[in-house]
């Protein structure tokens, strides 16, 4: 009967020249050697869905980015329109404050005009200047004839006319300026309106006309 020396465990085998190292890694066993594998494969998803997640977070930056470039490039270009606007206006204001001013010297060459007054150097000032506010938008307007337009037209004088079928300006008192479609001034005119009455006596001369003609035609007799 064997006895069994106590203290002595069992090592594994070891193959011959072998080095101290090697019977070290056989003596771990199988259990730790397939653990680092494991913990390998439980490691991988972990970090894919740790990619997935910043992909993600990346994407709703841009989205959010994106928005934010876009918005802003809408108030910029709301802002542009905005101030050409402005410069339009601005100019359109100070042009007009200027003819403005300049109404009454235009209106001084009109009256030495229709009174033959406009000759020598004074002529060619006189033209010089309307050349340039033309140049600058200024249009006149009003004429004797045409009909009476409030919006346009100041009435200072007012009469009846038996020749008229409508309120009509008879007289040009001032010419009014425009520039463009804003009027910087109406033009103040004397006005006509049709003679009351007229209308109802003219058909009435006439009804009388044909009834004597219709007479004449038939041989009637005169009442006598």
């Amino acid at each position: 009967m064997t006895e069994e020396t106590p203290g002595f465990e069992e090592k594994p085998d070891v193959p011959s020249g072998a080095t101290p190292e090697d019977a070290a890694e056989a003596a771990e066993s199988p259990e730790d050697a397939a653990a680092p594998a494991g913990d390998a494969k439980s490691e991988q998803p972990e970090e894919a869905v740790g990619l997935t997640a910043e992909l993600d977070q990346a994407r709703a930056a841009l989205t959010e980015r994106t928005a934010d470039l876009q918005r802003l490039q809408a108030e910029y270009q709301n802002y542009r329109r905005r101030v050409e606007r402005d410069r339009v206006t601005v100019k359109e204001i100070a042009v007009a404050s200027l003819l403005t001013e300049l109404l009454p010297t235009l209106d001084d060459i009109g009256r030495a005009r229709e009174h033959g007054e406009l000759v020598g150097g004074f002529k060619s000032v006189a033209e010089s200047l309307e050349t340039v506010v033309a140049k600058m938008g200024l249009q006149q307007f009003g004429k004797e004839g045409e009909p009476f337009d409030p919006t346009i037209h100041e009435a200072l004088m007012h009469s009846y006319a038996p020749d008229v079928t409508e309120t009509t300006c008879v007289a040009i008192l001032q010419p009014g300026y425009r520039i463009g479609e804003r009027t910087i001034r109406p033009a103040r005119v004397a006005v006509a309106e049709p003679q009351p009455g007229a209308a109802g006596t003219a058909g009435t001369s006439g009804a009388e006309d044909e009834k004597k003609a219709s007479d004449e035609e038939s041989g009637a007799p005169d009442e006598g």
